[in-house]
């Protein structure tokens, strides 16, 4: 039985679902989030399971990203979070905020930014010391 979790899964809605999926791929590994599901019309990341949803979008403009939606996954390490960036911007995605500290959130928040192909704000955070 699995352990409870306030919050169990997120899913957004994409346009391009294989675009999606490859941006997703690249940008989540340096983190060690990779796909572990895939049905039709979506595609789920995790460790040990999905909780991070992809989803075909079925009409235009039905799901939009909002203002303020923000999605931050953490890393174990700040290399692990420049290599998010770095591959991020490869893949198309717009910067949003270099890596760097983050020190009016606490003395170790450091974190990048960048928005992807669907609008999305995404981030990667290290809260580790070093």
């Amino acid at each position: 039985m699995r352990p409870y979790a306030p919050l169990d899964h997120v899913s957004i809605a994409v346009a391009d679902l294989a675009r999606a999926g490859r941006f997703y791929d690249a940008v989540l590994a340096p983190l060690g989030i990779g796909r572990v599901k895939e049905t039709p019309g979506a595609v789920g990341y995790g460790t040990d399971r999905p909780f991070f949803w992809l989803l075909r979008r079925r009409a235009a403009g039905a799901v939009q990203p909002g203002i303020g939606l923000h999605f931050c996954f953490g890393a174990g390490t700040r290399a692990a979070v420049d290599a998010f960036h770095r591959i991020a911007l490869a893949e198309g995605a717009a910067d949003n905020g270099a890596p760097g500290l983050r020190t009016e959130y606490h003395p170790h928040y450091y974190g990048a930014f960048v928005i992807d192909a669907d609008g999305y704000k995404i981030e990667a955070v290290c809260h580790q010391p070093e």
